[in-house]
């Protein structure tokens, strides 16, 4: 099942690069105290993805710091070495976007996001949402229907719950 406004992250460790390689991340204990926004799509360099979700938050990045959100973080069932890359190739590192990666979709299982597209090759993927998440507990929650679909989750509709 998946989760709904009000319910708090649950546990799960992501993965990030460091400055000496892949660092865990506990995303609940990482959200304490913090205003984030939190999206999720359903893999690094897949079309929608790149060329719409990613470059919305880019877009909107200076919008969410003046409305008090602390930090945006992009989440794809990918490796951290992807996410890295993926960052730069988008502009999403430079704009101060966190990239973390579920390579294993703990993340995307717990909240109830995970599918599979086997005629794209896409398995044990998560589905594209984006949520708002204050001191752990998720305030605003956008999933969209379709996987090639960025409307809602979009960073321009994320600000209208800000």
């Amino acid at each position: 099942m998946a989760v709904k406004t009000g319910d708090k992250l649950p546990e799960a460790t992501l993965v990030k690069m460091g400055k000496d390689g892949p660092e865990q991340v506990s995303l609940a204990a990482h959200a304490k105290g913090k205003k984030l926004v939190i999206f999720a799509v359903p893999g690094a360099y897949t079309p929608t993805c790149h060329a719409a979700h990613v470059p919305s938050f880019v877009r909107t990045k200076d919008q969410f710091t003046e409305k008090g959100v602390d930090e945006i973080i992009c989440v794809s069932v990918n490796d951290p070495f992807v996410m890295q890359a993926w960052g730069g190739a988008t502009g999403a590192t430079g704009a101060g976007i966190t990239m973390l990666g579920d390579p294993q979709s703990e993340f995307t299982k717990a909240l109830g996001m995970d599918f599979d597209a086997p005629p794209a090759g896409l398995i044990g993927r998560s589905k594209r949402y984006a949520m708002l998440v204050d001191d752990g507990t998720i305030t605003a929650w956008h999933v969209e229907e379709s996987p090639g679909v960025c409307e809602i989750s979009g960073g321009e509709s994320m600000l209208k719950e800000l």
